[in-house]
């Protein structure tokens, strides 16, 4: 009962309510301090027909280049293959290229970016709680709402520009 008085005081909520900020706001910046570097990966995949292959996720707008996090052990064509299986339903593939490497900061995180071209891809996609689409696009008849950063990797590589330093 005390402890109802207390919180219905308005100088004791306003002082809850300033710990409690403090608290989030050190919390914070501990973790942009201290939070590891992440890797990740994503591809220009190209069916035999020379289309390009893109996903939709359900958590975020636009269509994107296919890719994901790199497990630790696993190389950066591993990672690329895997997530190619499990976002757009790869079931075959010809030669993969590494085109580089990119650092991507959103939100203040630390993220390193491989990119791969990977050639002859063939695909039987099955929709799943992260992508709800993976489709084939001509690359001069890319879609509406295509992610900037998707937009731009596949401009750099169609004019065989090295990669930027950030994604």
């Amino acid at each position: 009962m005390a402890s109802n008085r207390l919180r219905s005081h308005p100088a004791v909520a306003s002082a809850i309510a300033l710990a409690l900020r403090g608290y989030l706001a050190v919390r914070t910046v501990g973790w942009f301090v201290t939070r590891p570097q992440t890797r990740g990966v994503r591809a220009i995949a190209l069916t035999p027909a020379g289309q390009v292959i893109l996903v939709r996720h359900s958590y975020i707008q636009g269509w994107h280049l296919p890719g994901g996090g790199q497990e630790a052990g696993e190389t950066a064509e591993e990672a690329v293959l895997r997530e190619l299986r499990e976002e757009a339903g790869m079931v075959s593939h010809g030669a993969v290229r590494i085109r580089g490497t990119l650092q991507h900061r959103p939100n203040f995180r630390r993220d390193t970016v491989t990119l791969a071209l990977v050639e002859h891809v063939a695909f039987a996609f099955r929709p799943s709680l992260e992508i709800v689409e993976a489709r084939a696009f001509d690359l001069d008849a890319l879609p509406d709402g295509i992610a900037a950063g998707t937009a731009r990797r596949l401009a750099e590589w169609r004019a065989g520009q090295s990669l930027p330093k950030d994604w």
